[in-house]
């Protein structure tokens, strides 16, 4: 049964940082590119950055770039999220997230989330 687990959330003041984590289970992580998503009050879910399987190819949604950084440690079956100067507007629950292909289906699965409060 593949399990996604985040921690790492908090409230933290505008400039500052946090450190995401998620500890996969139950698949083969090192298989599989993994994904932060992140839904705001009153938005969408949206995807935040992606990792592919040896970590050889990052990308990034333009409002991050150059301020967060998506990591893994396939021997820990971990993946990371680093966020530095962080902004009111980064606010929102953080979701990892991994898409499978098995047998033909395409198998989507969440962690329960996260919360990264961004305020004064």
């Amino acid at each position: 049964q593949v399990q996604l687990v985040e921690s790492g959330g908090g409230l933290v003041q505008p400039g500052g940082f946090l450190r995401l984590s998620c500890v996969a289970s139950g698949f083969t992580f090192s298989r599989y590119a993994m994904s932060w998503y992140r839904q705001g009050p009153g938005k969408e879910r949206e995807l935040v950055a992606t990792i592919t399987s040896a970590g050889g190819s990052i990308i990034y949604v333009d409002s991050v770039k150059g301020r967060f950084t998506i990591s893994r440690d396939n021997a820990k079956n971990t993946v990371y999220l680093q966020m530095n100067s962080l902004k009111p507007e980064d606010t929102a629950v953080y979701y990892c997230n991994t898409l499978q292909f098995v047998s033909g289906s395409k198998l989507n699965y969440w962690g329960q989330g996260t919360q990264v409060t961004v305020s004064s």
